[in-house]
């Protein structure tokens, strides 16, 4: 049963990359995959990840921005500022009649591009149209996602609501300062990569100690899965989840220290701030 309250139905996906089909496939359990257009470069992707959702394709970026309540900008960071000069006039043209051509609802731009913040946002357009930022995760395809939203003073918190319901079809939804946005860029959105390099190394790790490759990945992703569940859901601290397992003498504080030896920790933390410096690089 679709969000039969959300008043933003119609919505809008400039680009059609992995993000952005993932984060819509999870939105349209919410609003209805027949209330979702997309738009590429590539018109031939679009038309494939449209298909793929029962969703349908705009012939412009101009006209998603005409037709759409919310328009995702889900295009890489250094093509957003080529995609905001080729809607400027739609937008102001939106935002200056208040939504009258799409049935009186006003238009929410919604960006999902790494460094660029609302501000630049908005100077790039030459209007201050309400504009949230999120940074979603690839696990919003299968509606685990970590999505977190910041939003314009110009976004009434009525909408803001509307938005976070929309979302929440696509995994956890939580609301921060802007000024965070490259931290959780650096660690939720990047986040995913490094686990899945984790979990392939925990595998090939099996496949040393003599177990079959496929039972080796099965193994190591859901023991990572299981744990995970184990460090939200147990309200516990994580050195207690860890103590838990590590007996004295035994083997996994042999595999502890294997890990601490080659600076396992410092490796992860170095992970997640070289990407939030990535992404103020990008902005």
């Amino acid at each position: 049963m679709y969000l039969r309250e959300a008043k933003m139905k119609n919505v809008a996906c400039i680009g059609s990359g992995n993000m952005g089909a993932a984060l819509m496939k999870g939105i349209g359990k919410m609003v209805g995959p027949e209330n979702i257009g997309f738009t590429d470069v590539d018109t031939s992707k679009a038309k494939a990840v449209a298909a793929s959702l029962g969703a349908k394709v705009f012939t412009s970026n101009s006209e998603a921005i005409e037709q759409s309540d919310l328009a995702f900008l889900a295009v890489k960071p250094q093509i957003l500022k080529n995609v905001l000069e080729e809607i400027k006039m739609a937008v102001k043209a939106r935002h200056s009649s208040e939504g009258a051509a799409n049935g009186g609802r006003p238009l929410t731009l919604i960006s999902m591009a790494a460094g660029w913040s609302i501000a630049e946002i908005q100077s790039s357009l030459g209007v201050n149209v309400p504009v949230a930022r999120i940074m979603p995760n690839t696990p919003v395809y299968i509606s685990q996602g970590v999505i977190i939203l910041a939003a314009s003073p110009e976004l009434p918190m009525e909408r803001i609501a509307e938005l976070e319901k929309i979302l929440s079809g696509a995994g956890m939804v939580d609301r921060l300062e802007e000024t965070y946005m490259n931290a959780i860029t650096g660690l939720s959105g990047s986040g995913p990569a490094y686990v899945y390099v984790f979990i392939e190394a925990l595998a090939d790790g099996g496949v040393r100690a003599g177990l079959p490759r496929d039972k080796a990945l099965r193994y190591a992703a859901q023991t990572v899965m299981g744990a995970a569940a184990m460090a939200v859901e147990s309200g516990k601290h994580l050195g207690e989840l860890k103590d838990m397992v590590t007996s004295p003498g035994g083997t996994a504080i042999a595999g502890i220290t294997a890990l601490e030896n080659c600076a396992f920790r410092a490796a992860a933390i170095n992970a997640v701030e070289a990407a939030w410096r990535r992404a103020a690089e990008l902005g």
